[in-house]
């Protein structure tokens, strides 16, 4: 190697050892703005597909225990993010009932335009993502609370985030593309184009193989996340607000106003759904105890409805119960499972809503009725255990987010802090999802 290349070479690294640095010195009234260029490894396809999607299972992920608290991130019309911290407790060492509790972490603007989507990495990562109509991806940490950049790839307002693992983020916009980031570097993977307009909403498959797409353009596309292209596309004669695999990955919806049409995974419609008023979002989340899985519909009767899936996919949903508490239309809806201090169960898992009304609500999935074998004639209502009123807000999208975990080493303060982080940053870095690399 000649002496010139070998100092261009010593410049380069010297150049983004000191861009690293400033990087971690930014606060979020200085952003930093990410350069997106595909890398070179990008490129590479890797042999294994996802043909036989009702056979493939969730990804062997590491185990990681339960948190014990959960983090609520909301966004808002007014351009304001809300962090709330979330805990749960027994009342008293006489009584089993719990108590819940949330508290403000931070409230700011985040974006020079209304946010329309918000994403948490899962398994306690440390990222979370915010996209606005401003056309702006916003990536913070949440560990430290500090924004670390932007991703401007998109030339069109940001409508849908998505993690698909801890270390991958999956955005949509109005400019009718997906882009598949990797989180270590942010850079950009790979840009999916096929839609001819606005891409309204991305599911994954719990195989993490392949992602659904739906838009304005009346279409549902399926991307194979090995390979970096499209698999498969199908009109679907309406358009599509949301999409969302099931939990098992078994089976398929598509929503539009009213209507949730339910398809198998060979794209097979096998029924419609007609819900009585205009639906905001739709969920599938497994029941906290047993088989099965339930479908949280959140709308515009200000109430989110549980529906029953049956193990039969022919069999059509059934509605269980009313999840009541706000005053206005419930936009967006996640959950999460956490950890219980010592009761009678170890773990339930939890629902936050936000409304038009301003108010962010949780509830107790374990609270749920049990299956029944017919529909129910008298549903019952279920109120909300905490609630926080964010006093006017028009509230617009939610994510939740891992707080403190249930188990933790014991060792000296700054030898556990420093063990943590040493192992936070390797499962960042090392995290496997067999996709574009």
């Amino acid at each position: 190697m000649s002496s010139s290349t070998t100092q261009k070479s010593a410049k380069t690294t010297e150049r983004r050892v000191k861009i690293s640095k400033h990087r971690e010195k930014q606060d979020i009234s200085a952003p930093t703005k990410f350069r997106n260029v595909p890398s070179k490894s990008s490129k590479r396809e890797v042999a294994a597909s996802a043909d036989t999607l009702a056979d493939t299972s969730l990804n062997s992920s590491r185990e990681s225990s339960l948190p014990s608290s959960f983090k609520i991130i909301v966004g808002s019309y007014e351009r304001l993010l809300y962090g709330l911290h979330g805990t749960v407790s027994v009342s008293s060492s006489a009584s089993s009932d719990l108590e819940w509790s949330l508290k403000p972490m931070f409230i700011f603007p985040a974006h020079v335009s209304y946010i329309k989507s918000v994403a948490a990495s899962p398994q306690g990562g440390k990222w979370l993502a915010t996209g606005s109509q401003d056309e702006i991806i916003k990536i913070w940490n949440l560990r430290r609370r500090k924004e670390v950049g932007g991703l401007m790839q998109h030339e069109g307002s940001i409508t849908h985030l998505t993690f698909p693992s801890r270390s991958h983020l999956i955005s949509a916009s109005e400019d009718g593309t997906l882009c598949v980031f990797r989180a270590r570097d942010w850079v950009l993977l790979r840009s999916l184009k096929g839609h001819k307009g606005r891409v309204n909403s991305v599911s994954v498959h719990p195989s993490g193989k392949v992602v659904l797409s739906v838009g304005k353009d009346r279409t549902l596309y399926m991307w194979d996340l090995m390979r970096g292209r499209r698999a498969a596309s199908m009109k679907l004669g309406f358009e599509g607000e949301l999409v969302r695999w099931s939990t098992t990955g078994s089976l398929l919806i598509v929503q539009n106003q009213k209507s949730i049409y339910v398809y198998s995974t060979e794209l097979t419609i096998l029924y419609t759904l007609e819900h009585t008023s205009r639906i905001h979002d739709v969920k599938f989340v497994q029941r906290v105890s047993g088989s099965g899985e339930v479908l949280l519909v959140a709308a515009e009767s200000k109430t989110t409805t549980v529906y029953e899936v049956a193990s039969d996919a022919d069999i059509i949903l059934r509605p269980i119960a009313h999840l009541v508490g706000h005053r206005n239309r419930v936009k967006a809806i996640d959950t999460i499972r956490i950890a219980l201090p010592s009761t009678l169960q170890d773990s339930t898992t939890i629902l936050s809503t936000v409304s038009s009304d301003g108010t962010v609500n949780v509830y107790d999935l374990s609270l749920l009725p049990p299956p029944i074998p017919k529909e129910a004639t008298d549903i019952p209502e279920i109120p909300p255990v905490a609630m926080y009123d964010s006093k006017g807000s028009r509230l617009t999208c939610v994510t939740l987010a891992d707080g403190e975990m249930s188990h933790q080493e014991r060792s000296t303060p700054e030898r556990g802090e420093k063990r943590k982080r040493e192992s936070d940053t390797a499962l960042d870095e090392e995290d496997e999802w067999l996709g574009l690399e």
